[in-house]
């Protein structure tokens, strides 16, 4: 088994490697985002400044690491292609299961590859991380309802729509929702 920076193992799709980022690497890529040191022993690279150029979910992560570090577990991922070892995206879930069990996740896929299957996988992929972690009931996925090519990819695994929530930043959001066996299931 192959382990990242901080020991959480890399999670394996046909196509893309997960990489977890340590707490370190993960505050230092939101402070210092230049810093070479965050790639040091790495077989990977940042050619596209994937979590450079935009931050996406680190002014949310970096926050809750440095009160918890062990939140870390649950947070950003490089999602590297296989066959360049260059990072293509970052995913991330929001948080730990909440008391219900529930684990939302999400994912930035770089421009150049969008409309290639790899969201899919790397979301794939982190659920079923996610699914084997006994605390873990409910996968959820929110998404603008004028975000189509996110709701042709939930449509993907077959998750129903649950609801609607508004969201302090993005404004309305349609909620899906799978539980963790039907999921395993379904896979």
């Amino acid at each position: 088994m192959v382990l990242s920076d901080d020991m959480w193992p890399v999670i394996t799709t046909e196509r893309l490697e997960l990489h977890h980022i340590s707490p370190r690497r993960l505050i230092s890529l939101f402070e210092t985002p230049e810093d070479q040191s965050i790639y040091s022993n790495r077989t990977y690279s940042n050619p596209y400044r994937v979590l450079i150029d935009d931050k996406g979910p680190l002014h949310w992560r970096v926050p809750q690491v440095k009160q918890d570090q062990s939140l870390n577990k649950w947070f950003v991922r490089w999602i590297v292609l296989k066959s360049t070892q260059e990072i293509i995206g970052s995913t991330s879930f929001h948080g730990a299961p909440d008391e219900s069990g529930m684990i939302e996740v999400g994912l930035g896929i770089h421009d150049r590859f969008h409309n290639k299957g790899f969201g899919y996988e790397a979301i794939k992929g982190m659920w079923n991380w996610a699914s084997q972690d006994s605390q873990v009931k409910i996968l959820r996925y929110t998404v603008s309802p004028t975000n189509l090519a996110s709701i042709a990819l939930i449509n993907k695994f077959g998750f129903p729509k649950v609801g609607q929530q508004i969201d302090e930043e993005d404004g309305p959001e349609d909620i899906y929702e799978m539980s963790v066996k039907e999921f395993v299931n379904s896979m």
